[in-house]
């Protein structure tokens, strides 16, 4: 590891080089990043978004299943990595910032630092 970089801080500069969207959270779920390609996904960039807790990108993003029912947080692949520290995947619908709704496939795993205590989670998404 590069010293005084945490495992989060290489997540986000890994991420930025991908054309693949990534979002980045921390232990608590809190949004700490997502790159390029995850803002045309989303809607906006991360500028104009920044830093935010689960319960309010949860909502903003407005993930659903199919039918359109929203899907409660802890059920998200990003969440599960998180409370369950293990990978997950699915697929569910968002409505990004630009009101656009799309079919995203999510796959998530969690990170830890080299105790290995869990500090945050990645997830990779792309439209489907």
């Amino acid at each position: 590891m590069v010293e005084n970089e945490s495992p989060l801080m290489l997540a986000q500069k890994f991420g930025a080089t991908l054309m693949t969207p990534v979002f980045v959270v921390d232990r608590d779920g809190t949004l700490l990043y997502y790159n390029k390609a995850a803002e045309q996904v989303l809607g906006r960039q991360f500028d104009e978004t920044g830093s935010m807790p689960a319960s309010t990108w949860s909502r903003l993003f407005l993930p659903t299943d199919e039918a359109g029912t929203p899907l409660m947080p802890e059920t998200l692949p990003l969440m599960i990595a998180l409370s369950e520290n293990r990978p997950a995947h699915g697929t569910l619908w968002i409505q990004g910032i630009d009101n656009v709704r799309r079919s995203i496939a999510v796959s998530a795993f969690p990170i830890t630092d080299e105790r290995p205590k869990l500090i945050g989670a990645v997830a990779f998404f792309w439209e489907n």
